[in-house]
């Protein structure tokens, strides 16, 4: 009896040992394994053989500020016909011709020292014939020892001195007749009015800037090139470039090249030269170009460059891992890739992939080739 009863005591305790078993393998199957997150992107097409687009500004060939040399007041100012069809001053925007007469100081003052200036050279040519009249005699008597030489030379020297008196005479003329002339203002070139400081009846003085004009019968595109793309910019090179203001293509030519880089933007600035008879480009426009374009640009399949990893089975091999199968939790496979050129944060992809499969990004480095894994934005 007692033996019995030890026997069902062990059944019982093998049967309760088995259950917690069992209970403890179900739990451990009903948790899920813990897939790695990554990112993944699409293959797809890049444009490459185009060359670098850059951005250009606008700047007229030349520009000067056109200032005063005779000071006093501003006594007259072009006029031109406005919108409105009414007479008005020259200002900002309109167009002048080489010669045209901007602003004129009043004439007065200066044409009454030219006047002092010629009065004292007629004095002096007066007093000059006087004194040559009384050489010439003198040296006549001298000749035939009738005048002592003392006589001689103190005509001489009056001749001499009167001499230099209207040569300074004459020098003082020309002086006032270039200051009367400096009391008008003009235009050096065909350009546009880009400013105007004065107003009829104000006061200026020498140096004084009246006008601000812009030669834009030629214009500059003006952008910046890094170090890794300067070697591609030679002086002559032509090079063409496209607005949104205006339609087409406008052709030119580089003309200058910065020697170093600007200290803060680390680029170099470079020129273009290109001809605007017609002033379709003004100065301030947005301009853009593609430099280093040496073929017809094209599209290619392209991967970013952090989805490449080294192909552990070929040392001298590159791979991806292509995520198999849809939704946010594929099986990542690695497969063997053709590199072709980097393009920025992207290379393109000869062979391998197609377009539309996804390749793991973020994470890869880290994934085995036939794990599964889960996605993530």
């Amino acid at each position: 009896m007692a033996a019995a009863q030890m026997c069902g005591r062990s059944a019982l305790a093998l049967i309760a040992a088995s259950m917690l078993a069992l209970a403890g393998c179900s739990k451990a199957g009903s948790e899920a394994p813990q897939l790695r997150p990554v990112r993944a992107v699409e293959v797809g097409l890049i444009q490459i053989g185009g060359g670098v687009r850059y951005s250009a500004n606008i700047d007229p060939y030349s520009q000067v500020d056109l200032a005063f040399k005779s000071g006093g007041y501003i006594a007259q100012i072009r006029q031109v016909r406005g919108a409105d069809g009414r007479m008005r001053d020259v200002g900002e925007g309109d167009w002048v011709t080489k010669g045209t007469v901007l602003a004129l100081v009043r004439l007065d003052d200066y044409e009454h020292k030219l006047a002092e200036a010629k009065a004292q050279l007629s004095r002096a040519q007066a007093s000059q014939e006087q004194a040559k009249l009384a050489y010439d005699r003198t040296s006549i008597l001298y000749s035939s020892q009738s005048a002592t030489k003392p006589d001689y030379d103190n005509a001489k020297a009056q001749n001499d001195i009167t001499a230099a008196s209207v040569r300074d005479a004459e020098a003082a003329v020309a002086q006032a007749q270039t200051a009367l002339n400096d009391c008008s203002l003009r235009a050096p070139f065909d350009a546009w009015v880009l400013k105007r400081n004065v107003e009829i009846g104000s006061l200026v003085g020498a140096n004084t800037v009246g006008f601000s004009l812009a030669d834009t019968r030629s214009v500059k595109a003006v952008f910046g090139v890094p170090d890794t793309a300067i070697s591609r910019v030679k002086l002559g090179d032509r090079q063409t470039i496209t607005t949104d203001a205006v339609p087409g293509e406008f052709a030119g030519r580089v003309t200058a090249i910065s020697p170093a880089a600007d200290p803060k933007s680390r680029v170099y600035s470079v020129e273009v030269t290109i001809p605007n008879p017609r002033n379709q480009l003004r100065a301030g426009m947005i301009a853009s170009l593609v430099l280093g374009q040496t073929e017809p640009a094209r599209e290619a399949l392209a991967v970013p460059l952090d989805a490449v990893v080294r192909d552990p089975d070929q040392p001298n091999a590159f791979a991806v891992l292509v995520a198999e199968g849809a939704g946010d939790t594929p099986t990542a496979r690695l497969r063997t890739v053709e590199l072709g050129d980097p393009y920025g944060n992207m290379i393109t992809v000869l062979k391998g992939v197609a377009r539309g499969e996804r390749v793991v990004t973020t994470g890869a480095t880290y994934v085995k080739s036939g794990e599964k894994v889960h996605i993530i934005p």
